[in-house]
């Protein structure tokens, strides 16, 4: 699958800024972010591209401060090129080490994941990834069942089932992240995940212990109903892909369906929270 990158310049040093084109362009069809010294990068599937609702999302900033941005198209070729040429192996938490195929074994952590990112998002290099697998390495998921939501590469299913959990579906609605799910289990020993593509009308119909779901904070309102539903009492729903300024908006939503706060981390600007099903 083919995306458009779009490039944001902000000429403005109030973070908000920012933070209110995000949420735009994320309204407007774009699930992938990357922060830049200027501003920021943006990533929409061509397929699921619409210039008139792209635009319409920036017109209300016009003239509240300035902003430019480049329009680009990344073919899946080229973006497979540039992941693996600056995708450095990271440690979390001195317990969990990612890696591609082509770097070298570290056998001495306890915990070591092997990533063939793709164009598939979730490497552990970005905040929101990083603050989910630490989740996931303080908590009790020894014999849990598990739903991963917004999948990616699937490094939060494969760290949970190397962590012991004992049942574990992965989804995702792009196909490219599907079958990096796929491939990234079966590198790491863990082909018993059960990877589905599509959203929150695949979930399956049964109960589980724990839901990740690492996504963004529309997506997440809209999907909340269904988390819901799906976890049992006393479950725990851990989130992110938003910013601190969302948190409040969130929390509203998600005790609509008496997912209430446990507690969050912090990034830079990113956050990630800890919810449970009353």
């Amino acid at each position: 699958m083919d995306y458009y990158q779009f490039s944001f310049t902000l000429d403005s040093e109030e973070e908000f800024h920012r933070d209110l084109l995000i949420n735009a362009v994320a309204e407007a069809g774009s699930d992938t972010f990357e922060e830049t010294p200027a501003g920021f990068n943006a990533y929409i599937a061509t397929d699921h591209f619409d210039l008139s609702l792209f635009n319409k999302s920036l017109e209300p900033f016009e003239g509240m401060f300035t902003f430019s941005y480049k329009q680009d198209l990344i073919r899946q070729k080229n973006w497979n090129e540039v992941w693996e040429s600056n995708f450095e192996p990271i440690s979390v938490k001195d317990q969990c080490y990612i890696r591609a195929t082509f770097h070298e074994a570290h056998p001495e952590y306890p915990y070591e994941i092997v990533i063939d990112p793709k164009m598939a998002f979730g490497t552990g290099h970005h905040q929101t990834t990083a603050m989910m697998m630490e989740f996931v390495l303080e908590e009790d998921i020894e014999g849990k069942t598990i739903l991963d939501m917004g999948c990616g590469t699937g490094i939060l299913a494969i760290l949970a089932h190397k962590r012991g959990a004992s049942d574990i579906t992965a989804i995702d609605y792009d196909p490219v992240c599907f079958e990096s799910t796929a491939e990234n289990a079966a590198l790491n020993n863990a082909g018993s995940i059960k990877v589905i593509c599509g959203s929150k009308e695949v979930i399956p119909d049964k109960t589980v212990d724990i839901v990740f779901a690492n996504i963004n904070r529309n997506i997440l309102i809209d999907q909340f109903d269904r988390y819901a539903e799906t976890l049992k009492s006393g479950g725990s729903l851990f989130i992110s892909g938003f910013y601190e300024s969302d948190c409040g908006q969130l929390l509203e939503q998600a005790e609509k369906y008496s997912l209430s706060f446990v507690r969050k981390k912090r990034l830079d600007d990113w956050v990630a929270m800890k919810l449970l099903k009353r």
